[in-house]
């Protein structure tokens, strides 16, 4: 199979805490989605690059769990990850992403919720965007048949 390559753009005017941006997807799913500061930092309506990073982890693993599920011979009827995406201050100033927080439930037949936790954490290690985060960021997992 040949690299895949998936694209995304974004475009920011103006000063950091008084600027807004906009960015979207090759594929159309965001279409100039608005960001700004204040999205971000102050909760406003409107997205941030922290929560796109939680929902392509969150589908991302899903996919993977439910790969692994299928290589262990099990059918999963749901996997239903919820992501969260921890930046934390830095000392001297600014900011980085230092957590992912993963819960995982799941629908899945024949399983019983210690095979499902196994699997669960099996899963991590397959999933492409965990792997990219894990160099820098701690992934918890809290996994549950449910």
């Amino acid at each position: 199979m040949a690299k895949i390559k998936r694209h995304g753009q974004a475009t920011w005017r103006g000063t950091l805490r008084e600027g807004k941006g906009e960015v979207s997807t090759e594929s159309g799913a965001l279409e100039k989605l608005s960001y700004s500061f204040h999205t971000r930092f102050e909760n406003e309506p409107g997205t941030n690059p922290e929560e796109l990073i939680a929902g392509a982890h969150a589908a991302c693993y899903s996919m993977a769990f439910s790969a692994t599920l299928e290589e262990k011979g099990y059918v999963p009827k749901r996997v239903e990850t919820h992501a969260t995406c921890v930046m934390s201050p830095l000392e001297g100033g600014g900011f980085a992403i230092t957590g992912m927080e993963l819960q995982v439930r799941g629908e899945v037949p024949g399983l019983d919720n210690e095979t499902f936790v196994e699997i669960a954490h099996e899963a991590d290690g397959n999933c492409p965007v965990s792997n990219l985060l894990r160099p820098g960021v701690t992934i918890k997992l809290d996994a549950a048949l449910g």
